[in-house]
């Protein structure tokens, strides 16, 4: 019997790999509940809820089993005139993930971390930005955005003027 009780459960450790895999799990299943990209065609979309930060989604491009796009704010950064923040994301309907592939206009992994960075300094990156992302969907989805609150911008709406204006909800009165 006291051979039973010195031996060690051998319980398996998640390898850092295996982290950002789940990362990239939950980061679907938090943005496809909140707005279900994968089901929009492309084009601009607005969120708004009355709090005075307006989230667009632009629906970059869709592929038989990948959709690109973009979720930010309507802020601009003051000096580069671009939205902040702001995270361009790679949908995987097939795997059921979502990647934060970068989060800043301008400033991609490369820009960030250099052209030759070690494998675990690239892990720990997109660590950071999928950990951001899936807190940013946590957080819109706490103050109320989701797909009753997503509206589809008109086609000649490009850039971020504030305030975005959305097509008005019709009424049957």
């Amino acid at each position: 019997m006291s051979n039973v009780a010195n031996r060690r459960l051998r319980v398996p450790g998640l390898s850092r790999f295996g982290w950002l895999m789940g990362l990239y799990a939950e980061n679907y299943l938090r943005l496809t509940r909140l707005f279900a990209p994968g089901d929009l065609p492309p084009g601009a979309y607005a969120s708004t809820v009355g709090d005075g930060l307006d989230v667009r989604i632009d629906i970059i491009e869709r592929h038989a089993y990948t959709t690109e796009l973009r979720l930010t704010y309507a802020l601009l950064d003051p000096l580069t005139g671009e939205p902040d923040p702001s995270a361009f994301l790679r949908l995987y309907r097939d795997a059921k993930q979502v990647e934060a592939t970068h989060c800043y206009v301008g400033r991609r992994w490369q820009d960030v971390i250099g052209m030759y960075p070690p494998p675990a300094e690239v892990l720990g990156h997109r660590m950071r930005m999928n950990t951001f992302l899936g807190k940013w969907l946590q957080y819109l989805a706490e103050g109320g955005h989701g797909v009753a609150t997503l509206g589809m911008l008109p086609a000649d709406v490009t850039r971020f003027p504030p305030p975005l204006p959305v097509a008005p909800a019709t009424s049957s009165r």
